[in-house]
């Protein structure tokens, strides 16, 4: 009896890990066969580079500033919309087109496709955000040679934003996905998308001092502000705020309980 469950478990783990590589190649396809994934990457790197640009190169007539790799990062804060308008889309148009159905019938476990579709989000927004980082601080680094402005990797808090921001960008296209596992709606998951990352902040700050006192540093926008920036940003002076450490792991915690509940919704709604 004994090695009859053994076996099965061994049968069941082994299972599970075909079915996870199986549908990891079939949101893989999925991901690049959507309309809005290349223009997206695409349009991501032409505005990043392109603001990259127009931000360093207005620094060359003016004095030094304290934090000039914000400057030089600046279309990430376009690039986390992307990245979740990814991530929303990735889901919501199959449960709008009724692809759904055909993917829940040839993988029976929604856990493991939204677990497949996590780790696509999450490997491409991971790769293009630490590209996208790096390579605009060259980009920015050029600009500003011979300037007092100028930045090196090598000064307090640079690799660490670059490394960071390429993170941010994954972990927001998960929250967008976490969303979209929740709600299904394209429409509803993009505008709870949105007022998480731009209209909340704009809300909380209308309210009682006390209540941004304690509340702001725990919102999305305030969080990868602190990420992108080698100091504290201005419009954040006086504000209580975490570390970026600490600030990422917070964030990263908001889209695993979303893909969470995301999970346990598909498996009880889409079986």
């Amino acid at each position: 009896m004994t090695t009859t469950l053994l076996i099965r478990d061994d049968v069941t783990e082994s299972n599970s890990r075909a079915g996870l590589r199986c549908a990891l190649r079939g949101e893989w396809t999925k991901f690049w066969s959507l309309r809005s994934a290349g223009w997206s990457v695409f349009a991501l790197a032409l505005v990043t580079y392109g603001l990259c640009y127009l931000s360093t190169n207005a620094l060359r007539s003016q004095a030094r500033i304290d934090d000039p790799i914000m400057r030089v990062l600046v279309g990430f804060n376009f690039g986390q919309f992307v990245m979740g308008v990814l991530g929303v889309l990735f889901l919501s148009s199959e449960y709008s087109t009724g692809q759904i159905r055909s993917t829940v019938a040839a993988m029976p476990r929604p856990g493991i496709v939204l677990g497949a579709k996590a780790i696509v989000v999450g490997g491409v927004g991971l790769a293009l955000g630490e590209v996208l980082s790096f390579s605009t601080y060259f980009l920015g680094r050029f600009i500003l040679a011979g300037h007092a402005s100028q930045i090196s990797i090598s000064q307090p808090g640079i690799l660490r934003v670059l490394i960071e921001s390429g993170i941010d960008l994954a972990i927001v296209g998960l929250i967008g996905l976490g969303i979209a596992s929740i709600v299904r709606s394209s429409a509803a998951s993009l505008s709870i998308f949105t007022s998480v990352m731009l209209v909340l902040t704009v809300v909380l700050f209308a309210m009682p001092g006390v209540i941004v006192h304690d509340m702001s540093r725990y919102l999305p926008a305030n969080i990868s502000s602190t990420i992108f920036a080698s100091t504290t940003p201005s419009q954040l002076q006086g504000t209580p705020l975490f570390s970026p450490l600490i600030g990422l792991l917070i964030i990263a915690l908001y889209a695993v309980v979303l893909l969470a509940v995301g999970g346990w919704m598909m498996t009880r709604r889409d079986t």
